[in-house]
């Protein structure tokens, strides 16, 4: 939709305004002066294209300043829209007049390559790159394209607590706070347990917003502070769980591919590897998935007294690490879920498997080329006495989950739920090599600035 206000004319409105005047507000990325011409790309935050400055048509003292601009000077133009292939963008601007905000001074990114260590000290401006601004555009599509998903089958967002008195993903990943005379508080793990209360209220319920993880981990997958979808249903099984995972993540992606083709073709993403993204997806069960990992000789990576061993065959009750995921997915070319992992490293909350009580009905979803997991979930215990049973095996305080317990209490139902990391789903999407480049400000272990 094209602005009411004629000032505030944007990049991505121009293949509406060929032929037509148009005023911009923005930055300058780039500037090349040849002869009477000084040529600026330009960027407002929906789009780039070329400005032409030509002094042929234009006064001295605007010309000159046409040569004075910098990279990251932000400016005022006018001049009529024209549509030229050739140019970035598809567009360019004959420019008629120029107004100065700020000449930008010593931008401290330049065309030349960066370090890491550099660019994350500059993430307040590395976001202002073609790559990050595409990846930070794919980001708001996907989670526009989750609240269009769930909102349209009737779901409501239910929002969750930061603040917690417990622990909901186990106590050795939680950032502590003291919470004036009532004690420890402590940073969100997720909006689960929140989420389960609301559905019990509501039906079909969702959280969304940030979850800490205390985690010393260092993987190009994890982050101290991300952010998390979290659908809860009452009356839903192990089954019903994963439909809706298949489905939202077949949604998500085809409105990334309708809406975000220019920042994937920026972000030079193979979109053929998304396209193949429809359900059905696969499907396996821990103990299929772990008879290929023996089959194939992965082993597992453990330190023991410090020192790193490998463990073959892989041994059924541990988890799987990176390693293993991405020998799992090197046989399917979209999503595959494994479920009924080994009760002993899941959650209190997980349902047993009537069939098996080694195992609980929770399930992962692992995401090709090498994008890992990006959605856990689970059908939820709802009988109590299993419940406290667990919560005491986990040597977890009874008394702060009193309130979780009413839940089983006064009208307990079978449900299930499950939470999508955004940060994981967008790397894999975009294809970034690193989840620090999906969020716009990332916290990791070593890194709380800017």
């Amino acid at each position: 939709m094209i602005s009411h206000y004629k000032s505030y004319q944007y990049i991505e409105h121009l293949p509406k305004l060929i032929g037509e005047k148009v005023q911009l507000h923005g930055w300058v990325t780039n500037k090349t002066e040849k002869g009477k011409l000084v040529f600026v790309i330009f960027r407002d935050g929906t789009g780039i294209t070329q400005l032409v400055f030509s002094k042929n048509n234009l006064d001295e003292e605007t010309f000159e300043n046409a040569k004075r601009l910098t990279q990251e000077s932000s400016i005022e133009v006018s001049g009529m829209v024209r549509a030229d292939d050739r140019a970035p963008g598809g567009f360019e601007i004959d420019a008629d007049n120029l107004k100065i905000f700020q000449l930008a001074k010593d931008y401290p990114i330049t065309p030349k390559e960066h370090g890491d260590a550099f660019l994350m000290e500059h993430r307040h401006l590395w976001l202002r790159s073609s790559r990050q601004h595409s990846i930070m555009r794919v980001r708001a599509s996907v989670i526009q394209a989750i609240h269009q998903y769930l909102d349209g089958l009737g779901f409501l967002q239910m929002d969750s607590p930061i603040l917690t008195p417990n622990a909901a993903e186990g106590t050795s990943t939680l950032f502590e706070t003291e919470y004036f005379d009532l004690g420890k508080a402590y940073l969100s793990q997720s909006g689960q347990l929140y989420a389960e209360a609301t559905a019990m209220a509501m039906g079909r319920v969702y959280t969304f917003g940030p979850t800490f993880r205390a985690e010393l981990s260092k993987t190009r997958r994890h982050l101290t502070e991300f952010w998390m979808v979290e659908p809860e249903m009452a009356f839903f099984d192990l089954n019903d769980d994963m439909d809706l995972a298949e489905d939202l993540i077949e949604y998500v992606v085809k409105y990334v591919l309708k809406n975000n083709i220019k920042e994937l073709q920026i972000l030079e993403r193979d979109i053929t590897q998304l396209e193949k993204v429809q359900r059905p997806f696969y499907r396996l069960s821990y103990d299929e998935a772990v008879d290929y990992l023996q089959k194939n000789n992965i082993p597992l990576r453990k330190k023991v007294n410090g020192e790193e061993i490998e463990i073959l065959p892989f041994p059924w009750g541990e988890d799987f690490g990176s390693p293993q995921e991405e020998a799992i997915m090197d046989q399917f070319d979209k999503p595959c879920i494994i479920h009924r992992y080994p009760t002993d490293i899941k959650a209190f909350y997980m349902k047993r498997d009537p069939d098996n009580e080694n195992v609980v009905l929770a399930m992962d979803m692992l995401a090709p080329e090498k994008g890992g997991e990006i959605i856990g979930g689970s059908q939820r215990e709802e009988n109590i006495q299993l419940l406290e049973e667990r919560i005491a095996r986990e040597n977890l305080p009874l008394e702060a989950y009193q309130w979780y317990l009413d839940l089983r209490r006064f009208g307990s139902v079978p449900h299930s739920g499950f939470g999508l990391g955004v940060e994981r789903t967008v790397k894999w999407i975009t294809g970034a090599s690193h989840i620090r480049e999906v969020i716009p400000f990332p916290r990791m272990i070593y890194r709380i600035y800017p």
